[in-house]
Parts: C-alpha cells; sequence; structure tokens
C-alpha cells in the first residue's frame, strides 16, 4: 500500500504536544502511538475535532498539495495548514504506487480552475466548471480512476447527493480492487462511512478508536431523527 503506517518523525524539533494541533486529542494519539492504516481507512467524527487536520497533513507528507491535485501539484492560494506534516513519517509498502489525489470538496472551484489554467499538454481532459459541483467532482475521480495509488479526500459529501455519494464507493472501490490503491477518506456521511471492508475510525475528544459503522455516533443519530424528525426539529424553537 502506499501508506502503510503513520508515525512521529523524531527529531530535535518534535511537535510540542501544549500547541495546536497537537492540542487535539487525535493529533496527540497519532503523534504518541501512531496510526497504521488498511486499503480503506475512514474517520468521522463531529467538525473541530481533527479530522481534516489529519487528512490534511498526510496528504501534505505524501506530497500533494494542501488545496487538492496529485503528488507534485503546485496549486496554492491561500495557505491555512497546520505544521503538523512536517512532524509525521509515512511507512510504505516497499514497491507501491507514489502517486494519488487529495480532494477537499471546499476547495474544488479553486482547483478546477488551476487545471485550465495549466492544461494537460498530453490529452483532453473535461472542462469541469461546465458542469454542476457533484457532477464536476464525479468526473475527475473517474478521469483519474485509470492511475493507481492513494486517494485522500476530505468529506467529498459536500459536493454529491446520495446517488453521488454510492458512484463514488463504486468508482474508489474500483481502485482498491486494482491491488494498488488505497483511499483514505473524512466524512460526516453514514452512506460513505459504509464503504465495503473499511476500517472506520471515529474522531472525538477521546481521540481515535475504532468503531463499527452500526455503533457510529453518526449513524444512530441520523436514524433517530430519520424515525422521528419532530423530536429534534421541535428544540429549535
Amino acid at each position: 500500500m502506499p501508506i502503510r503506517r503513520v508515525e512521529e518523525y523524531f527529531d530535535p524539533d518534535r511537535m510540542p504536544r501544549d500547541v495546536w494541533p497537537a492540542t487535539l486529542a487525535p493529533v496527540r494519539q497519532l503523534l504518541d502511538e501512531g496510526l497504521d492504516l488498511d486499503p480503506v481507512t475512514v474517520f468521522v467524527g463531529d467538525n473541530g475535532v481533527g479530522k481534516s487536520t489529519l487528512i490534511e497533513a498526510i496528504a501534505l507528507r505524501f506530497g500533494m498539495s494542501p488545496e487538492g491535485g496529485s503528488t507534485g501539484a503546485n496549486h496554492s492560494t491561500r495557505p491555512s495548514e497546520s505544521s503538523l506534516w512536517e512532524h509525521i513519517v509515512l511507512r510504505r509498502d516497499f514497491g507501491a504506487p507514489r502517486g494519488g489525489f487529495f480532494l477537499r470538496a471546499e476547495t474544488m472551484h479553486g482547483f478546477f480552475t488551476y487545471l485550465e489554467d495549466n492544461p494537460n499538454r498530453s490529452r483532453p481532459e473535461p472542462v469541469f466548471h461546465e458542469r454542476s459541483h457533484g457532477e464536476s467532482f464525479l468526473d475527475f475521480v473517474i478521469d483519474r480512476a485509470r492511475w493507481p495509488g492513494l486517494w485522500i479526500l476530505d468529506e467529498p459529501e459536500s459536493a454529491l447527493s446520495f446517488s453521488g455519494c454510492l458512484t463514488l464507493i463504486a468508482v474508489l472501490q474500483s481502485i482498491v480492487e486494482s491491488g494498488v490503491g488505497q483511499v483514505l477518506l473524512s466524512t460526516h456521511s453514514p452512506v460513505l462511512a459504509a464503504f465495503p471492508g473499511a476500517t472506520i475510525h471515529e474522531v472525538g475528544e477521546w481521540g481515535l478508536r475504532r468503531t463499527e459503522w452500526a455503533d457510529l455516533d453518526l449513524v444512530r443519530n441520523q436514524r433517530a431523527f430519520l424515525e422521528s424528525p419532530e423530536r429534534y426539529l421541535r428544540h429549535l424553537e
């Protein structure tokens, strides 16, 4: 696999545990204990708990742009990433692919503009800005799915409908089943969290804990809401 394990990089300038983002329990746990990754690894948790911080750091350490793109891309508009990536090391399988893609829904518009300004001279590709947000997101994944490697996605459900989430799972599953693909996914979607065969880590104030899909707070809460939405909505008055 492109990444077998993520660990702290031991050097004289280790990340202080009393400085952000090491003050976040999941980040501190990663630095203290390391984290093994599987062919499909999913992070699930509430806003602000550290999911995107972890995802972003791993993508940067792998050589990807913080705002999305392939390894070696230089797309960046406003640097806002933490320095966590400078304090981790990625353990990989011998001979594993070194390429991959990082996609985050919040920066896709700027990333597609970057692609238009830096076109692929060897072959034509879709004009992503001419499609809807969700269509362009899926078009990109389908277009790049021919290349093996690491796929890192940060909350892609922001761009996708229910059926779009299912389509994304199908495309990513085909990449993983090729034997040389790996997926690392951060999501709020119970649909994407149900990725077949995925290892799920619930992220929160406790840090990282492996959890079965049916036991996720995300799944229990959304199931309860769908069964009786009025129980939740009446408290908004």
